[in-house]
Protein backbone atom coordinates (compact mmCIF):
# COMPACT_ATOMS: atom_id res chain seq x y z
CA UNK A 1 0.00 0.00 0.00
CA UNK A 2 0.85 3.61 -0.39
CA UNK A 3 1.82 5.38 2.45
CA UNK A 4 3.50 8.62 3.69
CA UNK A 5 6.40 7.73 6.10
CA UNK A 6 8.41 10.73 8.33
CA UNK A 7 11.80 9.56 8.60
CA UNK A 8 13.37 12.55 10.25
CA UNK A 9 11.98 15.65 12.15
CA UNK A 10 12.07 18.82 10.05
CA UNK A 11 12.02 16.78 6.40
CA UNK A 12 9.22 16.45 4.20
CA UNK A 13 7.32 13.17 4.41
CA UNK A 14 8.17 9.99 1.96
CA UNK A 15 5.81 8.76 -0.34
CA UNK A 16 6.57 5.09 0.23
CA UNK A 17 5.56 1.20 -0.53
CA UNK A 18 4.87 0.01 2.47
CA UNK A 19 3.81 -3.71 3.80
CA UNK A 20 0.74 -3.47 6.59
CA UNK A 21 -0.01 -6.93 8.32
CA UNK A 22 -3.01 -8.86 9.00
CA UNK A 23 -5.54 -8.29 12.36
CA UNK A 24 -4.26 -10.11 14.75
CA UNK A 25 -6.75 -10.45 18.02
CA UNK A 26 -8.91 -7.40 19.00
CA UNK A 27 -7.51 -5.76 15.66
CA UNK A 28 -9.31 -4.41 12.46
CA UNK A 29 -8.19 -3.88 8.89
CA UNK A 30 -9.75 -0.48 7.93
CA UNK A 31 -9.42 1.15 4.26
CA UNK A 32 -8.91 4.75 4.55
CA UNK A 33 -11.30 6.96 2.53
CA UNK A 34 -10.05 10.30 4.07
CA UNK A 35 -7.59 11.67 6.33
CA UNK A 36 -7.31 15.19 7.67
CA UNK A 37 -4.20 16.97 8.25
CA UNK A 38 -3.89 18.54 11.38
CA UNK A 39 -1.57 21.22 12.62
CA UNK A 40 -0.71 18.34 15.90
CA UNK A 41 0.77 16.37 13.28
CA UNK A 42 2.75 19.38 12.17
CA UNK A 43 4.15 19.56 15.95
CA UNK A 44 5.28 15.92 15.74
CA UNK A 45 6.88 17.03 12.08
CA UNK A 46 8.96 19.95 13.11
CA UNK A 47 10.23 18.02 16.73
CA UNK A 48 8.43 20.24 19.02
CA UNK A 49 6.95 17.08 20.23
CA UNK A 50 9.12 13.76 19.80
CA UNK A 51 8.21 10.77 18.45
CA UNK A 52 10.12 7.83 17.53
CA UNK A 53 10.82 7.37 13.66
CA UNK A 54 10.06 5.72 10.85
CA UNK A 55 6.56 6.44 11.89
CA UNK A 56 3.38 7.18 9.45
CA UNK A 57 2.12 9.69 10.59
CA UNK A 58 -2.07 10.89 10.28
CA UNK A 59 -4.49 10.62 13.35
CA UNK A 60 -7.33 11.99 11.57
CA UNK A 61 -9.15 10.18 9.72
CA UNK A 62 -12.32 7.99 8.51
CA UNK A 63 -12.87 4.83 6.32
CA UNK A 64 -14.72 2.00 6.02
CA UNK A 65 -14.01 -1.94 7.68
CA UNK A 66 -12.12 -3.75 5.13
CA UNK A 67 -11.41 -7.56 7.70
CA UNK A 68 -11.51 -8.46 11.28
CA UNK A 69 -9.34 -10.50 14.19
CA UNK A 70 -10.17 -12.71 16.30
CA UNK A 71 -12.48 -11.62 19.03
CA UNK A 72 -13.45 -8.34 17.55
CA UNK A 73 -17.17 -7.50 18.13
CA UNK A 74 -17.28 -3.47 18.25
CA UNK A 75 -17.27 -3.48 14.42
CA UNK A 76 -17.69 -5.61 11.43
CA UNK A 77 -16.72 -5.46 7.65
CA UNK A 78 -18.31 -2.93 5.82
CA UNK A 79 -19.08 -0.99 8.67
CA UNK A 80 -18.31 2.77 8.32
CA UNK A 81 -15.93 4.01 11.27
CA UNK A 82 -14.70 7.49 12.35
CA UNK A 83 -10.49 7.27 13.84
CA UNK A 84 -9.93 7.97 17.18
CA UNK A 85 -5.98 8.52 18.51
CA UNK A 86 -7.86 7.83 21.92
CA UNK A 87 -8.49 4.33 22.29
CA UNK A 88 -10.34 3.85 25.53
CA UNK A 89 -9.94 0.51 27.52
CA UNK A 90 -12.23 0.51 29.79
CA UNK A 91 -10.64 -0.65 32.50
CA UNK A 92 -8.12 1.74 33.76
CA UNK A 93 -8.45 4.42 36.76
CA UNK A 94 -9.25 7.10 34.38
CA UNK A 95 -11.94 5.42 32.57
CA UNK A 96 -13.78 3.97 34.93
CA UNK A 97 -14.37 7.24 36.78
CA UNK A 98 -15.50 8.52 33.73
CA UNK A 99 -12.41 10.50 31.88
CA UNK A 100 -11.67 8.05 29.16
CA UNK A 101 -9.86 10.37 26.95
CA UNK A 102 -6.89 10.50 29.77
CA UNK A 103 -7.14 6.58 29.36
CA UNK A 104 -3.70 5.50 30.71
CA UNK A 105 -3.39 2.26 28.03
CA UNK A 106 -3.45 3.83 25.00
CA UNK A 107 -1.10 2.90 22.92
CA UNK A 108 1.39 5.53 20.88
CA UNK A 109 3.81 4.12 19.37
CA UNK A 110 2.62 0.03 18.63
CA UNK A 111 -0.32 -2.29 18.72
CA UNK A 112 -0.97 -3.31 22.40
CA UNK A 113 0.90 -6.57 22.11
CA UNK A 114 3.97 -4.33 21.72
CA UNK A 115 4.33 -5.01 17.78
CA UNK A 116 3.61 -3.04 14.64
CA UNK A 117 1.85 -3.76 11.64
CA UNK A 118 3.88 -1.68 9.10
CA UNK A 119 7.24 -2.28 7.44
CA UNK A 120 9.05 -1.25 4.81
CA UNK A 121 11.36 -4.25 3.47
CA UNK A 122 13.31 -5.12 7.03
CA UNK A 123 11.97 -2.26 9.06
CA UNK A 124 9.54 -2.06 11.07
CA UNK A 125 7.28 1.51 11.16
CA UNK A 126 6.10 3.43 14.11
CA UNK A 127 2.48 3.40 14.12
CA UNK A 128 1.26 7.13 15.41
CA UNK A 129 -0.87 7.23 18.31
CA UNK A 130 -3.07 4.42 17.25
CA UNK A 131 -4.05 5.25 13.58
CA UNK A 132 -1.58 6.37 11.00
CA UNK A 133 -4.46 7.48 8.87
CA UNK A 134 -1.70 8.34 5.99
CA UNK A 135 -2.22 5.39 4.44
CA UNK A 136 -4.09 3.52 2.00
CA UNK A 137 -5.21 1.25 4.88
CA UNK A 138 -4.59 0.59 8.21
CA UNK A 139 -4.92 -1.54 11.12
CA UNK A 140 -5.86 0.05 14.32
CA UNK A 141 -7.47 -1.62 18.03
CA UNK A 142 -11.19 -1.93 17.15
CA UNK A 143 -11.56 0.66 20.45
CA UNK A 144 -9.60 3.15 18.27
CA UNK A 145 -12.71 3.64 15.95
CA UNK A 146 -16.47 4.39 16.29
CA UNK A 147 -19.04 3.08 13.73
CA UNK A 148 -20.68 5.43 12.38
CA UNK A 149 -24.15 6.26 10.30
CA UNK A 150 -23.39 4.81 6.42
CA UNK A 151 -25.23 7.67 4.84
CA UNK A 152 -22.67 10.59 6.43
CA UNK A 153 -19.97 11.21 3.82
CA UNK A 154 -16.55 9.81 5.10
CA UNK A 155 -14.86 12.67 3.27
CA UNK A 156 -16.35 15.11 5.53
CA UNK A 157 -16.94 13.10 9.04
CA UNK A 158 -13.05 12.40 9.04
CA UNK A 159 -12.31 15.99 10.59
CA UNK A 160 -14.69 14.80 13.87
CA UNK A 161 -12.20 12.44 14.58
CA UNK A 162 -9.98 15.07 15.72
CA UNK A 163 -10.25 18.60 15.31
CA UNK A 164 -14.40 18.72 15.46
CA UNK A 165 -14.04 16.20 18.56
CA UNK A 166 -10.98 18.08 20.28
CA UNK A 167 -12.87 21.95 19.83
CA UNK A 168 -16.56 21.12 20.35
CA UNK A 169 -15.73 18.90 22.92
CA UNK A 170 -13.50 21.34 24.68
CA UNK A 171 -16.41 23.84 24.68
CA UNK A 172 -19.25 21.49 25.88
CA UNK A 173 -17.70 18.81 27.84
CA UNK A 174 -14.51 20.38 29.21
CA UNK A 175 -15.57 24.36 29.58
CA UNK A 176 -19.38 23.48 30.16
CA UNK A 177 -20.00 26.71 28.45
CA UNK A 178 -23.80 28.05 29.55
CA UNK A 179 -26.64 29.89 27.37
CA UNK A 180 -25.86 33.23 26.90
CA UNK A 181 -21.98 33.48 27.87
CA UNK A 182 -19.27 35.62 26.25
CA UNK A 183 -16.42 33.58 24.62
CA UNK A 184 -13.07 34.27 22.64
CA UNK A 185 -11.30 32.22 20.51
CA UNK A 186 -7.83 33.11 20.47
CA UNK A 187 -6.47 30.99 16.73
CA UNK A 188 -9.19 30.30 13.97
CA UNK A 189 -7.58 26.83 12.59
CA UNK A 190 -9.19 24.01 12.45
CA UNK A 191 -9.45 23.40 15.86
CA UNK A 192 -10.26 27.22 16.85
CA UNK A 193 -13.33 27.37 14.17
CA UNK A 194 -14.32 24.07 15.90
CA UNK A 195 -14.27 25.73 19.31
CA UNK A 196 -16.20 28.65 17.36
CA UNK A 197 -19.24 26.04 16.90
CA UNK A 198 -19.14 24.46 20.06
CA UNK A 199 -19.49 27.88 21.29
CA UNK A 200 -22.56 28.38 18.63
CA UNK A 201 -24.21 25.07 19.66
CA UNK A 202 -23.90 26.02 23.52
CA UNK A 203 -25.82 29.03 22.90
CA UNK A 204 -22.90 31.61 24.10
CA UNK A 205 -24.62 34.89 22.49
CA UNK A 206 -21.29 36.87 22.02
CA UNK A 207 -18.27 34.51 20.57
CA UNK A 208 -15.26 36.61 19.75
CA UNK A 209 -13.00 34.98 16.95
CA UNK A 210 -9.05 36.16 16.96
CA UNK A 211 -6.38 35.62 14.51
CA UNK A 212 -3.59 37.23 12.69
CA UNK A 213 -5.44 35.92 8.75
CA UNK A 214 -8.26 37.69 7.37
CA UNK A 215 -9.56 34.41 5.57
CA UNK A 216 -10.03 32.39 8.80
CA UNK A 217 -11.34 35.06 10.12
CA UNK A 218 -14.09 35.27 7.39
CA UNK A 219 -14.76 31.62 7.29
CA UNK A 220 -15.24 32.55 12.04
CA UNK A 221 -18.05 34.30 10.64
CA UNK A 222 -19.21 32.11 8.77
CA UNK A 223 -19.19 29.40 11.54
CA UNK A 224 -21.02 31.62 14.03
CA UNK A 225 -18.74 34.58 15.62
CA UNK A 226 -20.12 37.33 15.87
CA UNK A 227 -16.83 39.94 16.48
CA UNK A 228 -13.69 38.85 14.59
CA UNK A 229 -10.60 40.91 15.84
CA UNK A 230 -7.16 40.84 13.76
CA UNK A 231 -4.18 40.25 16.12
CA UNK A 232 -1.75 41.50 13.62
CA UNK A 233 -2.76 45.50 14.08
CA UNK A 234 -5.57 45.07 17.53
CA UNK A 235 -4.49 44.49 20.98
CA UNK A 236 -6.41 41.38 21.35
CA UNK A 237 -6.70 41.76 25.17
CA UNK A 238 -8.05 45.06 24.91
CA UNK A 239 -10.14 44.48 22.09
CA UNK A 240 -11.78 41.49 23.76
CA UNK A 241 -12.02 43.49 27.31
CA UNK A 242 -14.06 46.20 24.80
CA UNK A 243 -16.76 43.93 23.25
CA UNK A 244 -17.38 42.26 26.58
CA UNK A 245 -16.89 44.93 29.23
CA UNK A 246 -14.75 43.64 31.79
CA UNK A 247 -13.19 40.11 29.68
CA UNK A 248 -15.12 37.05 28.19
CA UNK A 249 -16.93 34.48 30.30
CA UNK A 250 -14.78 32.32 28.75
CA UNK A 251 -11.52 32.32 26.71
CA UNK A 252 -10.04 29.56 24.63
CA UNK A 253 -6.37 29.09 23.20
CA UNK A 254 -6.10 26.98 20.36
CA UNK A 255 -2.49 28.25 18.78
CA UNK A 256 0.16 26.29 21.27
CA UNK A 257 2.06 29.46 22.16
CA UNK A 258 2.62 29.97 25.72
CA UNK A 259 2.31 33.76 25.15
CA UNK A 260 -0.81 33.50 23.56
CA UNK A 261 -1.67 31.27 26.54
CA UNK A 262 -1.47 34.26 28.92
CA UNK A 263 -3.37 36.50 26.47
CA UNK A 264 -6.67 34.33 26.89
CA UNK A 265 -6.11 34.31 30.40
CA UNK A 266 -5.64 37.95 30.53
CA UNK A 267 -8.56 38.53 28.13
CA UNK A 268 -11.17 36.25 30.69
CA UNK A 269 -13.08 38.67 32.74
CA UNK A 270 -13.64 38.14 36.80
CA UNK A 271 -14.27 34.82 37.91
CA UNK A 272 -13.72 33.72 34.30
CA UNK A 273 -11.69 30.32 32.34
CA UNK A 274 -9.39 30.33 30.30
CA UNK A 275 -9.05 26.84 28.29
CA UNK A 276 -5.79 26.12 26.86
CA UNK A 277 -6.70 23.86 23.70
CA UNK A 278 -2.82 23.99 21.75
CA UNK A 279 0.20 22.09 22.25
CA UNK A 280 2.79 24.13 23.49
CA UNK A 281 6.23 22.50 23.15
CA UNK A 282 7.18 20.18 25.60
CA UNK A 283 8.21 21.27 28.48
CA UNK A 284 7.36 25.16 27.04
CA UNK A 285 6.38 27.43 30.97
CA UNK A 286 3.25 29.66 30.83
CA UNK A 287 3.20 32.64 32.92
CA UNK A 288 -0.05 34.19 33.55
CA UNK A 289 -0.81 37.67 35.55
CA UNK A 290 -1.74 36.56 39.29
CA UNK A 291 -3.99 38.75 39.92
CA UNK A 292 -6.30 36.89 37.70
CA UNK A 293 -6.19 34.19 39.82
CA UNK A 294 -7.05 36.33 42.90
CA UNK A 295 -9.83 37.41 40.70
CA UNK A 296 -11.01 34.04 40.66
CA UNK A 297 -10.17 33.24 37.22
CA UNK A 298 -9.85 29.69 36.01
CA UNK A 299 -7.03 28.09 34.05
CA UNK A 300 -7.60 24.55 32.59
CA UNK A 301 -6.41 22.27 29.73
CA UNK A 302 -8.71 20.64 27.52
CA UNK A 303 -7.21 17.10 26.19
CA UNK A 304 -9.22 15.59 23.35
CA UNK A 305 -12.43 17.72 24.39
CA UNK A 306 -12.49 15.34 27.39
CA UNK A 307 -14.41 13.24 24.91
CA UNK A 308 -16.22 9.99 25.34
CA UNK A 309 -15.92 9.21 21.65
CA UNK A 310 -18.63 6.25 21.12
CA UNK A 311 -20.97 9.20 22.64
CA UNK A 312 -20.04 11.90 21.30
CA UNK A 313 -18.82 10.91 17.66
CA UNK A 314 -22.16 9.99 16.30
CA UNK A 315 -23.77 12.83 17.99
CA UNK A 316 -21.57 14.71 16.00
CA UNK A 317 -22.42 13.00 12.96
CA UNK A 318 -25.98 13.62 13.18
CA UNK A 319 -25.44 17.21 14.17
CA UNK A 320 -23.85 17.38 10.90
CA UNK A 321 -26.49 15.53 8.89
CA UNK A 322 -28.97 17.86 10.48
CA UNK A 323 -27.14 21.08 8.93
CA UNK A 324 -26.40 22.12 13.07
CA UNK A 325 -22.54 21.36 12.44
CA UNK A 326 -20.83 22.84 9.61
CA UNK A 327 -18.09 20.35 7.87
CA UNK A 328 -18.17 21.47 4.32
CA UNK A 329 -17.12 24.95 5.49
CA UNK A 330 -14.04 23.61 6.89
CA UNK A 331 -12.70 22.24 4.28
CA UNK A 332 -10.66 24.53 2.20
CA UNK A 333 -8.94 22.42 -0.13
CA UNK A 334 -8.56 18.30 -1.14
CA UNK A 335 -5.11 16.25 -1.92
CA UNK A 336 -4.67 13.29 -3.23
CA UNK A 337 -1.70 11.30 -0.77
CA UNK A 338 1.38 12.69 -3.57
CA UNK A 339 0.29 16.23 -2.20
CA UNK A 340 0.90 15.61 1.02
CA UNK A 341 3.88 18.11 1.51
CA UNK A 342 1.96 20.72 -0.18
CA UNK A 343 -1.41 20.51 2.17
CA UNK A 344 1.29 21.05 5.10
CA UNK A 345 3.22 24.06 3.20
CA UNK A 346 -0.28 25.46 3.29
CA UNK A 347 -1.14 24.77 6.63
CA UNK A 348 2.19 26.70 7.84
CA UNK A 349 1.75 29.77 5.39
CA UNK A 350 -2.05 29.94 7.05
CA UNK A 351 -3.94 29.39 3.90
CA UNK A 352 -6.39 26.37 4.73
CA UNK A 353 -8.86 25.87 7.95
CA UNK A 354 -8.22 22.39 7.22
CA UNK A 355 -7.27 20.30 4.51
CA UNK A 356 -8.20 17.03 3.87
CA UNK A 357 -6.65 13.57 2.33
CA UNK A 358 -8.74 11.89 -0.35
CA UNK A 359 -8.07 8.61 -1.16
Amino acid sequence: MKAAVLYEAKKPLVLEDVEIGEPKAGEVLVKVAAAGVCHSDLHFMEGSWPFPLPAILGHEGAGVVERVGEGVTLVQPGDHVILTWVAPCGQCRNCVRGKPYLCASNPATSMRDGTTRLKKGDQSIFHFIGVSSFAQYLVAHETAMVKVRADAPLEKVALIGCGVMTGVGAVVNTAKVEMGSSVAVFGCGGVGLNVIQGANLAGATTIIAVDKFDNKLEIARKLGATHVVNASNEDPVAKVREITGAGADYTFEVIGIPEVVAQAFDAAGPGGTAVMVGMPPIGAPVTVNSLGLFQGKTLQGAYYGSARVRIDMPALVDLYMAGKLKLDELITRSYPLEGINDAFEAMKKGQVARSIIKF
